[in-house]
């Protein structure tokens, strides 16, 4: 199935945090990016418990929770997708989690949007640099989630940065 994801920096709600989601099927990585949205860090690993029959459990109201703490501006799930751009039964978990969020957050005081990702190879991205650094895949399984969250997050600052800094131009130019 073709799966379709966002355009960093489009409709951008402008400065503050964003938050990075890589879903599994068993834990949530979750990253954060600091105020002026410039760099991505792990924040934690969230144990998965909701399924698609079941109500919202505790896996999503931790997010809400650290979606609230953070003071977030935008959420940002990854999308599972493979080199051609199809999606596999992992999309549906991805989906299932931003439809979630995004009926959640709806609800309360502020609007804050859910992005779709592309994260294509984060999380080999992600275990090659835990690699690097000594950390070996059995022991890693903890924080290999966030650290996929966080190179999820990291490509849409950049993408976010590029879109916006080409948007710039473009209106100094004429």
């Amino acid at each position: 199935m073709k799966v379709d994801v966002d355009t960093p920096g489009v409709a951008d709600p402008g400065p503050g945090r964003r938050i990075g989601i890589d879903v599994g099927t068993v834990r949530i990585g979750v990253a954060v990016s600091d105020p002026a949205g410039i760099l991505a860090t792990p924040v934690e690993t969230v144990p998965r418990e909701t399924d698609f029959n079941d109500p919202d459990l505790e896996d999503i109201d931790r997010l809400l929770e650290i979606i609230a703490n953070n003071q977030a501006v935008e959420v940002v799930v990854g999308m599972p997708r493979d080199l051609k751009g199809n999606g596999s039964r992992s999309v549906l978990h991805a989906l299932d989690i931003s439809r979630r969020l995004r009926r959640r957050l709806e609800t309360g005081d502020t609007s804050i949007p859910v992005r779709m990702a592309d994260e294509r190879l984060t999380t080999v991205a992600a275990t090659n640099a835990l690699r690097a650094c000594g950390i070996n895949a059995r022991k890693g399984r903890k924080i290999i989630d966030q650290a996929a969250a966080v190179q999820i997050l990291q490509t849409w600052l950049d993408g976010r940065a590029n879109y916006l800094n080409r948007m710039s131009q473009e209106e100094r130019s004429q």
